[in-house]
């Protein structure tokens, strides 16, 4: 985006701003509007406080500017001094309120359905994915939101073929989003007697979750049979037929639930897994076609894509996406640096949105 770009939006914005303060103040001009609108301002108003401090600061620079030309060489010194600093802090500043301007992604501010799978490797693929689940785990705690297990079926040695959870709290979908797809490890198996390095892979799918208002499913597009819940290796886990698989017949999609005793709890938990993977679908296909006129991406989401490796002999882990390695692989798997590569991938990732908006 050019200067004269940049300025004309900013000032669009402000403008809009002081509109719908106008209207809001008013409620004969509200209509039915007041929610919408007042939701629009609230969005707007951390933007225009960063533009007044923008503002501000620029016209700052200008009467230092005017100072620095004055007669008085104590006055020019001083005006430099201080020109130098705000020169230092304006280029910040800027890119502040352009990072604020980039299209929101709508689904950001969601909750999250964690999905993960054994991949490649056997028995130590499974143990890798409850690896990769409880690090997920640790990972949410330590953001203060809730984990709550939906289902895990498990190897009986500790693996994990699959398991799926809710995660709930703030902006939890906006800090999960980038890892989705497959993770790879290289490490001795327990099993192995020899200590040759295996590697193997889960894959991690998160889906932001959707309310039934996103996702409108017809009864008569579903096909729901019950069944009697199993633990591992066939275990009975009780003797009712509480379990339960929908088939989104659409579509093929298949969900079971059987962690809860209640028929009903499992059905409820089976829709809401149902919704999110219908709604990421539909943002998948939004996705591919924004993607024909995308420069650059970081990380697709596709769930075929390796985007990390976790070397345990060499107590690494490679993001492959933005090419880092962190030697710290105890915190990564505990949670504690997960934040390291979260965040270098959200950097990445705006910077080229902002590319894309030049």
């Amino acid at each position: 985006m050019s200067d004269s770009g940049l300025e004309a939006k900013l000032d669009r914005v402000v403008r809009r701003h002081a509109e719908l303060a106008d209207t809001l103040a008013d409620p004969a001009r509200l209509g039915g509007d007041f929610a919408r609108l007042s939701k629009e301002y609230s969005d707007l108003t951390p933007l225009v406080e960063r533009i007044g401090v923008l503002t501000k600061a620029r016209a700052e620079r200008a009467d230092l500017e005017q100072l620095a030309g004055t007669a008085d060489p104590e006055m020019r010194a001083l005006a430099a001094g201080e020109l130098a600093t705000l020169d230092q802090r304006l280029p910040g500043l800027e890119n502040e309120v352009r990072l604020m301007l980039l299209p929101k992604d709508e689904a950001d501010a969601r909750n999250a359905i964690l999905e993960l799978r054994a991949g490649t490797g056997g028995d130590e693929a499974a143990l890798f994915a409850a690896d990769l689940f409880r690090m997920y785990q640790k990972y949410a705690a330590l953001h203060g939101w809730r984990f709550e297990v939906m289902e895990v079926s498990e190897t009986g040695i500790g693996g994990f073929k699959e398991a799926i959870a809710a995660v709930t709290g703030r902006n939890v979908f906006e800090r999960l989003k980038f890892e989705s797809g497959v993770h790879r490890v290289q490490r001795v198996p327990e099993t192995e007697g020899s200590g040759r390095i295996h590697t193997s892979a889960a894959t991690v799918a998160v889906l932001p979750e959707a309310e039934e208002v996103d996702i409108q499913i017809d009864d008569k597009d579903l096909r729901i049979d019950v069944f009697r819940s199993s633990g591992p290796g066939g275990q009975s886990v009780n003797t009712t037929d509480s379990a339960v698989r929908i088939t989104h017949l659409p579509t093929g999609l298949v969900v079971s639930q059987q962690d809860e005793k209640s028929q009903h709890k499992n059905k409820a938990k089976a829709m809401k897994v149902l919704r999110a993977r219908l709604y990421e679908r539909e943002r998948q296909a939004a996705d591919a076609a924004r993607a024909l006129t995308r420069k650059t991406q970081v990380g697709k989401g596709d769930r075929s894509e390796r985007i990390r490796t976790y070397n345990f002999p060499q107590g690494r882990v490679t993001d492959h996406r933005i090419n880092m390695t962190l030697y710290k692989i105890d915190k990564v798997m505990s949670g504690e640096a997960l934040d390291e590569f979260i965040e270098a991938l959200i950097a990445e990732d705006q910077a080229a949105r902002l590319a894309e908006a030049e």
